[in-house]
């Protein structure tokens, strides 16, 4: 028998007992991984090895995770400044209980919104009270980091971060799968999937080593210098395995969200809309003040809007400011009564990142972006928008709105639902409900439903209504408009089935289940 050189190195190097990885193969023959797998399916043809595949879950600590491992969780940590300062007998000032516990930035973010989730207490009207029965010690999250941290090599230098001293694990098989991937949600750990292939000597492989295998001297290429040379007809060329696994190449390609974007922007241009662009930072005036959204709503603080600092926006035309001021000071019409709260130019002016794309509504009604407009006119944005949400399987920080407009005489709301029952029927949506709602802008106000089809929940795919005169007579609209604000992602939910944005859509989505949908247009 003839083999070539790497092949006879492989053979060799292998195991008739135990299974021995490509990887370990290679660093001792000295060759390329993927020369040895080569060499290795090569000889499995030949029935002198047989090539066994294992899936292995890597994970690995983060920076943010190391931190946690040698203080504690953020929310361990306001357990503790909350029994120091009495919170499991009489509720304590959050404000003090935070103080105490050396909390900055966003690890108070993170201690909130897992402290109730927890059970260590409860956080209500700016007061904390603490659970004297839960033992931190029992925390399923820290003991999970802590044991996959101890895990890594137990040697490391003062400088090292936890990327450089946690080689990839596995984790522990103590670990619950749920544990897991709130751990990796949370960013404190990353975990990988990889296939692992090893090789093991057949019965015909060790017959062959002990018969003794002739060397043969290969090449893998025709070239120049063979055929002008004439050795070609003496060399001995490597056989090819066309049917071996090979590395997939994938190129880039649209995202969904992108191509779903493309498919709406599409309908609804065959629906008789024009498209408006506009600024992601703008001013609060745009944002929040045409809307009629008083300046002490909750929304409007900075756990819902994301405030830049920024010189405050001097283009905004001052007629407007002042009809819009004196909308929410003392309401518009014989009936208007306005908030009688606070309003100042300054709030007005400051630069937020778009909570909505309503921003640029306000811009055209107002003939601010294209001079005045007259009736009848259809408008649409599909551009993203940025909240101070908690993650979960429907919300994250930044994500698309569909926007849209249509100013006319006389509309209804049969005129706003028939133009959501066309539009969601082009995507065949048929199952549409909507419910009553509040909204400072609009009245009426409906939120909108659509049924998903693999869990058959209802979840909320928009808000919709006619905008009131508080809105319109500031910005000298006399007709009707109707509008609404859809979320992008959420149709894809209804449209492919899917149960979480972040599949679709962040540093967690599914790369295979991206590469192979396609949006049909």
């Amino acid at each position: 028998m003839r083999l070539t050189e790497s092949q006879l190195a492989v053979l060799e190097a292998a195991s008739a007992t135990d299974d021995r990885p490509i990887d370990d193969l290679a660093a001792e023959i000295g060759e390329k991984p993927e020369t040895v797998t080569r060499a290795a399916f090569e000889l499995a043809d030949e029935g002198l090895l047989a090539v066994s595949e294992a899936e292995q879950v890597s994970v690995t600590v983060t920076d943010e995770g190391g931190e946690y491992v040698e203080t504690a969780l953020p929310e361990i940590q306001l357990h503790r400044a909350a029994l120091d300062a009495g919170a499991d007998d009489a509720p304590q000032s959050m404000g003090e209980v935070i103080g105490g516990a050396d909390l900055e930035g966003g690890a108070v973010d993170i201690a909130l919104s897992n402290y109730a989730r927890k059970g260590y207490g409860s956080i209500e009207s700016g007061e904390i009270t603490a659970d004297p029965d839960v033992d931190p010690a029992d925390d399923s999250e820290s003991l999970a980091l802590e044991a996959i941290a101890s895990a890594g090599p137990a040697e490391t230098a003062p400088d090292e971060t936890a990327s450089d001293r946690d080689a990839s694990i596995e984790p522990p098989e103590s670990i619950d799968a749920d544990v897991l991937g709130s751990l990796e949600r949370r960013g404190l750990i990353e975990r990988s999937e990889s296939t692992v292939r090893s090789v093991t000597l057949t019965d015909d492989g060790v017959t062959a080593l002990m018969e003794g295998i002739e060397t043969a001297e290969t090449v893998d290429r025709l070239t120049p210098e063979l055929l002008t040379s004439g050795e070609w007809r003496d060399v001995e060329f490597a056989e090819y395995n066309v049917e071996a696994d090979a590395e997939t190449a994938t190129g880039g390609r649209k995202h969904i969200l992108r191509q779903t974007a493309d498919r709406v922007k599409d309908v609804l241009v065959g629906m008789g809309f024009r498209e408006m662009e506009g600024p992601h930072a703008d001013s609060e005036f745009w944002i929040n003040d045409c809307l009629f959204m008083p300046q002490d709503h909750p929304a409007r603080t900075h756990w819902d809007q994301f405030a830049l600092d920024l010189p405050p926006m001097e283009s905004i035309p001052p007629g407007l400011l002042d009809r819009v001021e004196r909308a929410h000071r003392e309401g518009w019409g014989e009936d208007g009564d306005g908030y009688h709260s606070p309003w100042t130019e300054d709030v007005a002016r400051a630069i937020d990142l778009r909570g909505h794309t309503t921003s640029l509504s306000m811009r055209h009604l107002s003939g601010f972006a294209l001079g005045d407009l007259e009736p009848p006119q259809r408008f649409f944005s599909v551009e993203k928008v940025y909240r101070n949400d908690t993650l979960d399987p429907t919300h994250l920080l930044e994500f698309f709105q569909i926007e849209g407009w249509v100013m006319a005489e006389n509309l209804s709301v049969r005129d706003l639902m028939g133009t959501f029952e066309e539009f969601y029927r082009q995507f065949g949506i048929t199952d549409v409900q909507f419910k009553p709602h509040y909204n400072p802008y609009t009245e009426p106000s409906f939120e909108l439903f659509g049924r998903h089809p693999e869990t058959d929940e209802l979840i909320e795919i928009g808000n919709s209504g006619l905008f009131r005169q508080e809105v319109l007579g500031p910005l000298g609209v006399e007709c009707d408009v109707m509008a609404w604000g859809l979320a992008l992602e959420r149709l894809l939910m209804l449209m492919y089935g899917f149960d979480d944005i972040r599949d679709v859509h962040g540093t967690l989505c599914d790369l295979e289940l991206l590469r192979e949908t396609e949006v049909v247009r």
